[in-house]
């Protein structure tokens, strides 16, 4: 019995770390939109409608940052948030065709491991009902 509440937790959690990323990638979604803005005519509809996309893009990463800061300590979320590196490169290698260096692909695999490292500390999820 012990070992199915262990599992359990155990799949809470990843699955919660799975909608976190899913939630950084939402914000980094707003990196794309603003690259695409950088390319229309200042001032224009188009420029007004990409600027308008990354408010409500933002809005909606806003309200669900909200809601996983009350599932995670505030150090894990904020850890896990520096994801956003990774998926921002992710982007900028499938959307805009550019390139990594080797020193920004260190440097990503460093946050990655470091991230992998802080979601692995136990407790680092708040318990059900706990007060912050």
């Amino acid at each position: 019995m012990e070992q199915t509440v262990l599992k359990d937790m155990n799949r809470k959690k990843i699955l919660n770390i799975i909608l976190l990323q899913f939630i950084v990638i939402i914000y980094t979604i707003n990196s794309i939109i603003a690259k695409f803005a950088t390319k229309a005519e200042p001032l224009s509809l188009k420029f007004f409608l990409f600027y308008a996309a990354e408010v409500c893009v933002l809005g909606v990463y806003a309200i669900c940052w909200q809601q996983m800061i009350k599932r995670f300590e505030l150090s894990v979320a904020y850890a896990n948030r520096s994801m956003a590196i990774l998926w921002t490169a992710l982007w900028s290698v499938l959307i805009f065709k550019e390139s990594l260096s080797v020193k920004q692909l260190a440097g990503i695999i460093l946050v990655v491991i470091g991230t992998i490292v802080v979601n692995l500390q136990p407790g680092s999820e708040t318990k059900e009902g706990e007060e912050r």
